[in-house]
């Protein structure tokens, strides 16, 4: 068996998973990220009692791999993997980006976890991009080595955001007083839809319904299923304006991946945020922002979209991954 795990900035997930079969999920566990004090906490805790029959562990984690090692990006932990195949016995561990392990588990997907936004070009081939708004903004890229696609990390979530519009511009200038650095994630990522609220209550003056008000103030820091949850009932204009300039954002950039990849083999939105809402992303805005390149329309509407359906796929690729490199 393999300890394979998802590591998150809210929530974290482990389970065992068999070599030979990767989607053959078993003890799959959700538990706070911040509950433990490490990741090599967060996995000896769930090994306690399980580590006969752990041959290797695979764990996708917020932030850059780099070694042996990753500084959690929305977390305060840097995870070593040597720390944490001390806990395990010293069975191999692996450490992939997130969004590196999700794309392992893309290619291993059946066709009815996905939901089809753009069916793109016939058999269409060629490197695919991974986009995933969660608690952060994970990016991704599949290279096409003629065969298959092979997953790798990028902090791309972290680039300049680039405003479109004059609302954009003033969206930008109200997030670089709170940041000193205004990214992508700052705008497409669960705090990317609360700063658009903010934006729209405090800068474009929109009326805050005390019933929504009053759902946001339950949590201390606000909670952003609350508005796309009250803007997919069209219950608030506030929220649905909201979801709406998230949905577009999501496109553009969605759209800015495919082009710096050539990402012809298809473009999957993956984490949290995306088949939650699902019936916005299938309205036309999320697409119209996505093919709007100027001369290059004709090429992104060639390119399969996608939304990944199954919130294990990334413990999918994690086991796929670990099974082909121990």
């Amino acid at each position: 068996m393999i300890l394979v795990g998802d590591i998150g900035g809210t929530k974290a997930t482990l389970a065992l998973v068999d070599a030979d079969r990767p989607l053959a999920v078993e003890a799959r566990t959700t538990v706070a990220s911040r509950s433990y004090g490490s990741a090599a906490d967060l996995v000896a805790a769930y090994a306690d009692g399980r580590r006969e029959g752990i041959q290797a562990a695979c764990l996708g984690v917020p932030g850059p791999v780099i070694g042996n090692s990753a500084k959690a990006t929305n977390l305060p932990w840097v995870i070593r993997r040597d720390d944490i195949a001390k806990r395990l016995g010293g069975v191999p561990v692996m450490l992939l980006n997130d969004l590196e392990a999700f794309g392992w588990g893309v290619a291993v997907l059946p066709d009815d976890r996905l939901a089809t936004l753009q069916p793109g070009a016939p058999d269409a081939e060629g490197n695919g991009a991974l986009i995933a708004p969660g608690t952060g903004l994970g990016e991704a890229g599949l290279f096409w080595d003629g065969t298959r696609h092979v997953p790798f990390a990028s902090e791309g979530g972290h680039a300049d955001f680039a405003p479109r519009t004059s609302r954009d511009i003033r969206l930008l200038e109200f997030l670089a007083r709170r940041h000193a650095h205004v990214s992508w994630e700052r705008v497409v990522s669960g705090g990317g839809l609360l700063n658009i609220f903010a934006f729209l209550r405090d800068v474009e003056g929109m009326p805050v319904p005390p019933a929504l008000a009053e759902a946001l103030a339950r949590e201390a820091d606000g909670d952003p299923a609350v508005i796309s949850a009250a803007a997919l009932d069209a219950g608030a204009p506030i929220a649905v304006e909201a979801l709406d300039t998230f949905a577009r954002l999501l496109g553009s950039e969605a759209g800015n991946l495919a082009l710096k990849l050539t990402a012809t083999g298809g473009v999957y939105l993956a984490g949290g945020i995306a088949p939650k809402i699902l019936p916005k992303l299938r309205d036309g805005t999320f697409l119209a922002a996505f093919v709007d390149k100027g001369r290059f329309k004709p090429l992104l509407e060639s390119i399969p979209v996608r939304v990944v359906l199954d919130e294990a796929t990334a413990l999918y690729g994690a086991a796929s991954y670990a099974a082909e490199h121990c």
